[in-house]
């Protein structure tokens, strides 16, 4: 079955910059099961952009592409766990994912609708980066226990069209995850963010993680959050295998830190041991481009592997 969903969102010229006022109507469209040989992240099955550059970053795949001064990037994030609600789910992915460190104006969202136990929502807005005007398109899927998230931000009309083929081609897949998926519902968080799972075996497979919110001090006793975070997590699976990552991203600071590690553990007694194989870190940070005068971020990475 197709879910087809119908957002106002902003229009754009072709290959020129945004102008914040026009309007786009913009057709997602999400499909629960489907037979084109497709690329897959995670429980995500689509068909990737034709021509662009793909990068494996810590919990998402990203695909970018530049023309000139217009340029557009589209992410697909790992699957999470959700809070039963979409929009708590979509209102916690834009808080993370869109609107730390930017003035985002026009934001509209869609009215969440339903299919085959899936349910979807989009929203979109406009912000200023290097003096030029950037949409912001972000999608949430949700089953109610898991949900994905996937973000195109760009500066022309023709990048939203392909944003539009990929999330026209989505299929979505939790049954890879039902096994663990009691594991994460099991996560619990404390007032400081950490959190931690179990599991009735020996109390180690599934995601321990730490998030730390970023404040800018404190107003009669109340914590001012700036809208960066410092996150950190670990997947124990069944097999034995692990994968760690790191994210710092703080709105004062001109750089975002991430990176990933993977490898095997093993538990003896009450001792964990890990044993690293491979890993990469690395920082996205802004380089002004001499031709264009176009500000990039730009991905300066450490790799290793054992």
């Amino acid at each position: 079955m197709l879910l087809q969903v119908v957002t106002g969102l902003h229009k754009f010229t072709v290959m020129k910059p945004l102008k914040a006022l026009f309007l786009l109507h913009f057709f997602l469209i999400i499909s629960i099961t489907g037979i084109a040989q497709k690329k897959t992240y995670d429980i995500v099955s689509y068909n990737p952009p034709k021509d662009w550059t793909e990068q494996q970053g810590s919990g998402n795949v990203s695909y970018s592409r530049i023309d000139g001064a217009s340029w557009a990037q589209i992410a697909i994030y790992q699957h999470r766990q959700s809070v039963g609600d979409i929009q708590t789910d979509f209102d916690k992915d834009w808080n993370e994912l869109v609107a730390p460190g930017r003035n985002i104006s026009g934001m509209e969202k869609t009215k969440p609708q339903t299919a085959d136990g899936w349910t979807v929502m989009s929203g979109s807005g406009i912000w200023q980066y290097n003096g030029a005007n950037v949409a912001s398109v972000l999608t949430v899927y949700s089953n109610n226990q898991v949900c994905v998230a996937v973000l195109c931000n760009s500066t022309a009309m023709p990048y939203m069209k392909i944003y539009q083929s990929l999330i026209g081609s989505l299929d979505l897949d939790a049954s890879t995850i039902s096994e663990s998926s009691e594991v994460e519902n099991n996560i619990t968080t404390s007032e400081s963010g950490s959190t931690s799972s179990a599991n009735a075996s020996h109390g180690i497979e599934g995601i321990w993680a730490d998030n730390l919110l970023e404040t800018s001090g404190y107003s009669n006793n109340v914590p001012m959050y700036s809208g960066g975070y410092f996150r950190k997590e670990y997947t124990f699976k069944k097999d034995g295998t692990y994968f760690y990552s790191f994210k710092n991203w703080s709105v004062y600071s001109t750089s975002i830190l991430y990176g990933y590690e993977s490898g095997i553990w093993t538990v003896s007694n009450n001792t964990l041991t890990l044993t690293p194989k491979e890993g990469k870190k690395g920082e996205w940070k802004k380089a002004a481009e001499p031709a264009s005068g176009v500000v990039l971020l730009k991905w300066s990475p450490w790799f290793w592997k054992k």
